[in-house]
C-alpha cells in the first residue's frame, strides 16, 4: 500500500496502544482538553463521570471519561512544543491511523482541542487572574518549520511584521504564527476571556526575558514585544504550547483552541506560585461547559 506506515514512522506498543501516550484508539474523545501539568490531569478528570481509562506513561497521563454527557479526553501534555509535538501526532494517529494496516483511514476523524494552562501577562490590562484566549500564537519554537505545509496554515504577513519590529541585531529564531480555529474561539472565549496575541516559547528563562544569571541577547526583546500591534492587536501574554497547537491542528485538519490564566504580569513584576489568585478551576470548567 503507497501509505503504509513503517513501524520506525510509527510506534506501536504490543499491547495496541501508541508508543508515548500508552493510550489506545478507542479510548480517545473527540473533545480534548490538553494540560501541560500532568498533575492538572486529575483536577479536570474530577469533573468527570463514567470514567473509561486512566493512563500514565513519563510525564504523559490522560484519562477519558464524560461531562454532562459529553465525553472527553484529559491529556497532560508535560512543558513544550516538543512535548506537543508528540503529543499532537500521537492523538491524530489515534484517531486517523489504522493501526492494524497501519494505513491512514478514508474517513478522517476531526478532534476539537482546547489547550487550558497558565502564562505571563505582558500588558497592563492583563494581571494577575486574567484568562487569554489566544487568536493567534507567534512561536519562538521553530517547530513548524520542519514541517512541509508550513507556509499553508501560517500567516506570512504577520511574520514578515514581527520580524520587522523586532530588529534583531542576528537571528534569534525563525518565529511562526498560527491562528487558533475562529469557530471554537467564539464558542469558548464568549465575551469573558481577553482575546489577543500570545507567544510561545522554547524556554521559560531567556526565551521570555528572564534575567537571573545569564545575560540575554536581546535585553529589550520584552519591551518591544509589548509594543507590537497588529491588525488592532497586541501579544498579551507568554507561554510554552500554544503556537505547536494550533499549527499542528490546522495542518491535520483539528479544531484548536489556548486559553490560559496570568500567574505572572511581567510588565509588573508579581507573580502568584501558587495560582491562588488565579483560580485555574473556573477556566477549567468554562471549557469544560462550553469545548
Amino acid at each position: 500500500m503507497n501509505n503504509y506506515i513503517s513501524p520506525s514512522e510509527l510506534l506501536i506498543n504490543d499491547d495496541g496502544s501508541i508508543y508515548h501516550l500508552h493510550l489506545k484508539p478507542q479510548y480517545l474523545a473527540d473533545n480534548v482538553i490538553l494540560v501541560g501539568d500532568p498533575d492538572r490531569v486529575n483536577l479536570v478528570a474530577s469533573h468527570l463521570t463514567d470514567i473509561e481509562c486512566n493512563v500514565h506513561n513519563r510525564e504523559f497521563h490522560t484519562i477519558t471519561g464524560r461531562y454532562k454527557g459529553k465525553r472527553i479526553t484529559v491529556q497532560g501534555t508535560g512543558i513544550g512544543c516538543d512535548n506537543i509535538d508528540i503529543v499532537m501526532n500521537e492523538l491524530d494517529a489515534l484517531a486517523n491511523i489504522d493501526f492494524d494496516s497501519r494505513t491512514v483511514k478514508e474517513q478522517l476523524r476531526q478532534l476539537t482541542i482546547v489547550r487550558v494552562g497558565t502564562c505571563g501577562g505582558l500588558q497592563p490590562d492583563t494581571p494577575l487572574g486574567t484568562c487569554i484566549a489566544s487568536v493567534k500564537s507567534i512561536g519562538f519554537d521553530g517547530l513548524l518549520n520542519f514541517y512541509g505545509l508550513r507556509d499553508k496554515v501560517c500567516d506570512l504577513e504577520m511574520e514578515r511584521a514581527f520580524v520587522q519590529h523586532m530588529a534583531w541585531k542576528r537571528p534569534v529564531c525563525l518565529p511562526y504564527v498560527a491562528a487558533s480555529d475562529k469557530d471554537l474561539l467564539n464558542r469558548v472565549a464568549k465575551d469573558d476571556m481577553k482575546r489577543g496575541y500570545t507567544i510561545a516559547c522554547g524556554g521559560f528563562f531567556g526565551p521570555q526575558g528572564r534575567v537571573v544569571r545569564l545575560p540575554l541577547a536581546d535585553p529589550d526583546q520584552n519591551t518591544k514585544v509589548e509594543s507590537f500591534v497588529y491588525e488592532g492587536m497586541k501579544i498579551n501574554n507568554f507561554e510554552m504550547e500554544s503556537s505547536a497547537v494550533a499549527g499542528l491542528s490546522r495542518m491535520m485538519g483539528h479544531k484548536a483552541l489556548t486559553c490560559c490564566m496570568v500567574v505572572a504580569n511581567r510588565r509588573a513584576g508579581t507573580a502568584d506560585a501558587d495560582h491562588k489568585a488565579a483560580n485555574i478551576d473556573d477556566l477549567i470548567v468554562k471549557v469544560l461547559e462550553r469545548i
